[in-house]
């Protein structure tokens, strides 16, 4: 099994740990989708980050359907039996921030400092915020034993934002995550799969 993508992704980020949490092999091939186009191309035409290639040679992407494949592949699962549904928002709040964090670093790094439209930068802002206000009045359930799905996904995307956009999301704004964030990436499946 191969995992394509990098660890600059929270979707990739979060598949690899979600395996490695599973106990499921996999080689990781680290391919950017701007500076490794053509080969990642060859792997997936559509140059979809993250990528998996199942020992069977299929060719999946995105990775909400990447954890549901392995899931059913797994002996174990990282979603729980009982309260799914929150569980389920708890992951759509987490998606959403990612979402809305990428929004940010594209509009910042893609287009020239001229060209960037501040009203939409500040829109995106605002739900990011809107996410992560949601996901701190939660920030109490979360706990690292057992880890779960959504447990993986809210501290990798709280990374990710701090990594690309601290000047938007603070810390001290959402203590509670933050300090959850921090209990989750000293866990081995975080320090081995670090933010590139």
């Amino acid at each position: 099994m191969q995992l394509i993508g990098m660890l600059d992704s929270p979707y990739v980020r979060r598949v690899a740990i979600s395996l490695k949490r599973l106990g499921i092999p996999f080689e990781h091939q680290s391919l950017s989708v701007f500076r490794d186009f053509d080969s990642f191309s060859r792997i997936n035409p559509l140059v979809k980050a993250p990528t998996l290639v199942t020992d069977d040679g299929v060719v999946l992407m995105d990775s909400t359907l990447i954890l549901q494949y392995l899931e059913g592949i797994a002996t174990t699962s990282l979603m729980p039996g009982t309260s799914q549904t929150q569980a389920l928002r708890l992951i759509g709040l987490a998606l959403m921030a990612c979402d809305k964090t990428v929004q940010i670093v594209y509009e910042r790094t893609l287009r020239p400092t001229d060209k960037q439209h501040q009203p939409w930068l500040e829109r995106v802002a605002i739900q990011l915020h809107a996410a992560y206000a949601q996901l701190e009045k939660s920030a109490h359930r979360f706990t690292c034993d057992p880890l779960m799905q959504a447990d993986i996904t809210m501290a990798v995307a709280w990374r990710f934002t701090q990594f690309y956009t601290a000047d938007v999301i603070t810390p001290e704004t959402y203590p509670q995550l933050a300090e959850f964030s921090a209990q989750a990436e000293i866990l081995p499946e975080f320090v081995s799969t670090p933010l590139e």
